[in-house]
């Protein structure tokens, strides 16, 4: 889903916390054996005392704090000083510095596309062949990362401009153990035996799925995350590709053919609690709360990793409520994809020290101490996953590592009238009762009439 920017006299007040580099280390270097201290005392290699750029991002609270950590490592181990300012209008302010010729050194960028936008104005700085390489090479589904990574310069030609560090899992379904266990229900292995247990679920005298749709104005976004992970499990991901910078119609029959399997679970009465007419008009807050209630009112809720901050206070992950891949199809032979988002890292003034600091992030360390307190997750296959803070975090990570395709939020790359406009209404419409074609065509109109 799309941050949500600032509106009206507030989005002239930039909320702009810096933050100067820590002086106390979180984890000891050397104490714990599970982190890859190698890599932390391979940094000190590097005098870089007196040296100072700044990076620029959207995080503040607690990640401001997070990200702060583990800047703290690196300037420790070379004498730099990097220092890390965050802002609620990130978007808007990085356009503006960029423009005025005064960027940060480094930005942290939530959406590819407006990397790439600032990419094809000659405000990016390319990373090189090399690092695309090491990503192909240390990354889980690497050629992925790469290809989020790279977009055309001011030239036309393409090349490496992002870095991808820390990311978000979206291909996730939620459910209750007990309720499982209770009805002798086994985790699916693959769609076919998801759509099976679906059915089971049903014939057993029981509701499969909660979904919902509401979201005030954004209503309709949860469908489009359903739409995208199908488009990922129905096709190979250069058609995704396309689709999403519309090489394709959004009424070709690939689309629609992704859509409908969203019907198959959305649109049947039977399989989702309330019936299909609840579907739009359930907010995506609420609809998980059937998977607690006694007896339950549904057994499975796709969502992403950020949904326990709605389950019931004191859920407890792995214990209370659990999640499993959502599963790619034995039959169409397309690996195991995975939907999600992240923050990519890119320089934007270029120096010495900020390629130092873009190396930094290779290294295992400024992954791991992360990962070992809160809401990080890398594809990186260098780390030890064991760090993990939680063991829900593991499992999400591991899902991560074994991805053989990675695909960022489609709609978070479509132009907003799109991604934030028509295909959430055209969902709505959707699940109402049009024909995918009907609102494949409709969303089409749209995004012809703004090219």
């Amino acid at each position: 889903m799309r941050r949500t920017l600032l509106g009206g006299a507030a989005a002239t007040a930039i909320a702009l916390a810096t933050v100067a580099p820590a002086q106390n280390l979180v984890f000891a270097p050397g104490e714990d054996g599970r982190f890859n201290w190698a890599s932390y005392e391979a940094l000190k290699a590097q005098d870089l005392a007196g040296q100072t750029i700044t990076v620029f991002g959207p995080w503040l609270g607690p990640d401001q704090e997070l990200v702060t950590s583990i800047i703290a490592y690196f300037n420790a181990a070379t004498g730099a000083d990097v220092r890390y300012s965050g802002s609620d209008s990130f978007e808007q302010q990085i356009v503006i510095d960029t423009a005025a010729g005064s960027p940060p050194d480094i930005a942290v960028f939530p959406q590819p596309g407006l990397a790439a936008d600032l990419a094809a104005k000659g405000l990016l700085v390319p990373l090189g062949a090399e690092t695309a390489d090491w990503v192909r090479a240390n990354y889980a589904a690497g050629q992925s990362w790469v290809d989020l990574g790279t977009y055309s310069g001011p030239d036309g030609a393409p090349g490496l401009y992002g870095f991808f560090y820390k990311v978000d899992l979206k291909s996730l379904v939620w459910y209750v153990p007990e309720n499982f266990a209770d009805a002798g229900y086994e985790v699916p292995q693959s769609m076919e035996d998801l759509k099976a247990l679906t059915e089971q679920i049903v014939a057993d005298g029981g509701t499969p799925w909660c979904i919902g749709l509401g979201s005030g104005a954004a209503t309709g976004w949860p469908a489009t995350d359903w739409v995208e992970d199908l488009m990922l499990r129905t096709q190979p991901p250069e058609v995704y590709d396309q689709w999403v910078r519309n090489e394709i119609a959004f009424d070709d029959p690939r689309v629609l053919g992704a859509i409908d399997e969203f019907g198959w679970f959305a649109r049947n009465d039977a399989f989702v609690a309330g019936g299909a007419a609840a579907v739009a008009s359930t907010d995506f807050r609420d609809s998980p709360k059937g998977l607690f209630s006694s007896p339950p009112q549904c057994y499975m809720h796709r969502q992403a990793s950020f949904i326990p901050s709605f389950f019931p206070e004191g859920t407890v992950i792995g214990e209370d409520a659990d999640f499993f891949y959502f599963p790619a199809f034995a039959g169409k032979e397309l690996g195991r994809p995975v939907l999600g988002a992240g923050t990519l890292f890119a320089i934007t003034r270029d120096s010495p020290l900020a390629r130092a600091f873009m190396e930094f992030l290779k290294a295992p360390i400024a992954h791991e101490v992360w990962m070992a307190q809160k809401g990080f997750l890398t594809p990186h296959t260098g780390v030890n996953t064991e760090v993990y803070g939680d063991a829900t975090l593991k499992k999400m990570g591991e899902i991560l590592l074994g991805a053989d395709t990675f695909r960022f939020d489609g709609s978070d790359l479509m132009p907003g009238a799109i991604g934030a406009g028509a295909f959430w209404t055209g969902m709505v419409d959707y699940v109402g009762g049009k024909a995918a074609a009907e609102v494949g065509a409709a969303v089409q109109a749209v995004w012809t009439s703004i090219k």
